[in-house]
């Protein structure tokens, strides 16, 4: 069965899902992406507007993780007490667009778009996130950093709706920064930006620490073979100073508008330390 061009606005995911089982469409939640997109075309498939689903909102705290609600907004990311790991994606939130998109924007469309340079994605990746997709065939859920396969492509299927975003517990108590580099302070889509999460022992060594890129790839990348290195270093001898241009090998930048893929690759380098020297401050 196929849906005909049209706008549906469901009152309950199930009624959501359903809809979405019953033929292609398109969903459509803040809009801050979805009309943007459109420029001078018509929407010609149906519109499944999910923006009323109430269930799908807020942050909660379970057993083994926090849960974000797909449409929980920018703004309510900013105003919502987390723990301070989540300073980096607080950060962010205040870097995605202006204070109207923060209040319309959500999170499930901030990650579903895909793009390069969704602010988002750095600080989540940094916490190990998954992604929650429901459908009538079920729930399911996947590493954001699996589910974000290329520029504006993920593994949601068509009739799949990203219901949150769920951060694993056990790292609430360590520091994380996000620092972003554009053309101007504010309103800007960034030439680079990095996400960091560290976790010190007494304020002097690192015990676990996680680093995001963003802008320089297809899909922001961690920093594994960095994260890696910097497990038992010392915060006294300067963080910034263990960051080689190697650890950089898994971003692949490239030239456009706003910067060349060498300026990419250098400002990356600064920023990633410059944010750990930041976090390993108020470590």
């Amino acid at each position: 069965m196929s849906i005909k061009a049209s706008y549906i606005k469901p009152r309950t995911l199930d009624e959501a899902v359903a809809t979405l089982a019953a033929g292609e469409a398109r969903i459509l939640s803040g809009g801050t992406d979805f009309y943007p997109a459109l420029g001078d075309r018509v929407v010609r498939e149906a519109v499944v507007d999910v923006s009323g689903l109430g269930e799908l909102r807020g942050v909660s705290n379970e057993t083994d993780y926090i849960r974000i609600g797909g449409l929980t907004t920018w703004s309510e990311i900013m105003r919502t007490p987390l723990p301070r790991c989540f300073d980096a994606l607080k950060s962010a939130a205040r870097e995605v667009g202006s204070v109207q998109i923060q209040n319309r924007g959500t999170m499930a469309g901030n990650l579903c778009n895909a793009s390069p340079a969704a602010d988002g994605v750095p600080p989540l990746l940094a916490l190990d996130a998954e992604v929650e997709l429901a459908s009538q065939r079920g729930v399911r859920r996947i590493p954001l950093a699996d589910f974000i396969v290329g520029n504006r492509k993920t593994q949601r299927k068509p009739d799949e709706i990203l219901t949150a975003v769920l951060v694993p517990r056990g790292l609430e108590d360590a520091a994380s920064t996000f620092v972003k580099l554009g053309a101007r302070r504010y309103l800007v889509i960034s030439i680079s930006m990095v996400a960091v999460v560290l976790l010190l022992q007494d304020k002097r060594q690192v015990l676990e620490a996680r680093v995001a890129v963003g802008s320089c790839s297809a899909v922001a990348q961690r920093l594994r073979v960095l994260e890696a290195e910097l497990v038992g270093a010392s915060v006294r001898e300067g963080l910034g100073a263990v960051v080689r241009r190697e650890h950089l090998a898994p971003l692949s930048p490239i030239d456009d508008v706003r910067a060349t893929a060498e300026y990419r690759m250098d400002a990356s380098l600064r920023l990633v330390q410059r944010a750990l020297n930041s976090c390993a401050e108020n470590g």
